[in-house]
């Protein structure tokens, strides 16, 4: 047997990891990635080798039980969950985590920092909100269904930004920052709809607790506390007591985003200042004791030391977001296509998502409707309202074809619209029904919106080019 050189094997590593770092940065990887998890999902749900594992699965009781053997203790926890649910309860919470500290740094230094570059975006994504609440509202009135308003109201950045990388410059690099923009506005807007419409019963009582150790968790933060692990704790409890109080459990990973520390540890001055003099340690130490490897050992300690104030220069909200993104964009968000998007499908007229019936009603039609015509009509008319009125500025070298084209791409919903839709109609008696309806509406009318969005970017930049 033929072995394989150490120094051959650490270089095609080196190479295999350059490869699957260049691939993973790309903007359509994630988008694509995505895609392939709904075709698998819808797959496994309707082969029938697959489709009763599928939802066994996802249905399975996952519970920790604590009964003594007189009876006098019988304690469940957590309450009603399944591997369906600690997906949607628990891994979204680190989705809508690292959500909130995109936000966060948006807002702090970002293209949401101040009051110009802010202003379009935010109205867009009120319009981009409002008009399909509206328009599915309209449809379901009157009904049941009407509570669905919320699941065409909002934005899958992952997909619209991996539209916009294969379009390349065919889109003004102003109208690529505006889309960005509006979907974080709109995630943001997102997160407040789903708590203040979608919880449970509110038990004020553990929603006062939690508030109090939200506050304890603020004190630590302006006291300066650096210590993740202390957040991390604070965290789980206000987990537990927003999963109990009727709050939905998601939005603790937000309400602790906005309360991790973005303030870095060592200031410009006292970081530049060390690399000087680490860089100087360092060259004073290269030839010691005839020694020509690098780094000596004196060295070793100089860089150890030069690695901690570079961690230290980092404040603590970037380092955790930088941590988190791969997690959740490639493994995270996946799994929640996995568990959501498999929708089983006993005929092709499931896909007629314009016919109304006892049981779903308008949902399909609304959704549809919501997301390819309420999206960017919204967008585009609050937009030329704030634009007229001189509230704000057209995005430079854009003209309203382009920018109705983008908006256009504003109704792919996906992954907040399918969260959305899974807290919906709990109230209902045919519950999986009319969510199966919303989710095939969604993914219908997310495409769509992706292909008319793409095509009229398409178009216009071609007629644009031939004048």
């Amino acid at each position: 047997m033929k072995l394989i050189p150490i120094y051959t094997w650490n270089r095609s590593m080196l190479q295999f990891n350059r490869k699957r770092d260049s691939l993973t940065r790309q903007p359509w990887f994630q988008g694509v990635i995505l895609l392939i998890c709904v075709i698998v999902a819808m797959l496994l749900a309707n082969l029938p080798e697959t489709r009763h594992y599928y939802h066994a699965f996802l249905e399975t009781s996952v519970q920790i039980h604590m009964k003594s053997p007189h009876g006098d203790v019988d304690w469940l926890f957590p309450h009603g969950m399944t591997i369906e649910k600690i997906i949607n309860d628990v891994l979204m919470v680190v989705f809508f985590f690292t959500v909130g500290l995109e936000i966060k740094r948006e807002v702090a230094h970002g293209e949401l920092s101040s009051v110009k570059k802010a202003l379009l975006p935010v109205i867009a994504a009120f319009g981009g909100v409002i008009m399909p609440a509206l328009i599915y509202t309209l449809v379901n009135r009157g009904t049941v269904e009407v509570s669905g308003w919320g699941i065409p109201t909002a934005t899958d950045i992952a997909f619209a930004v991996c539209i916009l990388s294969v379009l390349g410059d065919r889109v003004p690099v102003s109208l690529k920052v505006f889309l960005t923009a509006l979907a974080i506005a709109d995630d943001l807007i997102a997160i407040l709809v789903v708590a203040l419409f979608y919880g449970g019963q509110i038990n004020f009582m553990l929603l006062t607790f939690s508030v109090l150790v939200i506050f304890v968790a603020w004190l630590l933060k302006d006291m300066g506390q650096k210590h993740i692990w202390v957040y991390l704790l604070l965290a789980v409890v206000v987990w537990v007591l927003f999963y109990y109080s009727g709050i939905h459990a998601t939005m603790s990973g937000v309400v602790m985003a906005f309360i991790i520390p973005s303030k870095a540890r060592y200031d410009r001055p006292y970081v530049l200042h060390k690399i000087k003099f680490f860089s100087q340690k360092l060259l004073s130490f290269d030839k010691i004791d005839d020694e020509t490897m690098f780094p000596n050992g004196p060295q070793r300690h100089f860089l150890r030391r030069l690695h901690k104030t570079a961690y230290g220069s980092l404040d603590m909200s970037y380092r955790v977001e930088h941590a988190l993104s791969p997690w959740v964009n490639f493994v995270i968000m996946p799994i929640f296509a996995l568990a959501n998007a498999g929708v089983e499908i006993p005929d092709l007229s499931y896909f007629n998502i314009f016919n109304t019936s006892g049981v779903t009603g308008g949902i399909g039609l609304g959704i549809f409707l919501g997301l390819v015509l309420g999206k960017p009509l919204g967008i585009t008319l609050f937009s030329l309202a704030a634009i007229k009125t001189r509230i704000c500025q057209m995005p430079e070298k854009a003209g309203w074809a382009m920018f109705f084209a983008v908006a256009c791409l504003g109704g792919i919903g996906f992954t907040m619209s399918i969260f959305v839709d899974t807290l919906s109609f709990q109230d209902a008696s045919a519950v999986e029904e009319m969510r199966n309806a919303g989710k095939i509406a969604i993914l219908v009318g997310s495409l769509t919106a992706g292909i008319l969005g793409s095509a009229l970017i398409t178009l216009v930049s071609k007629l644009h080019d031939s004048k």
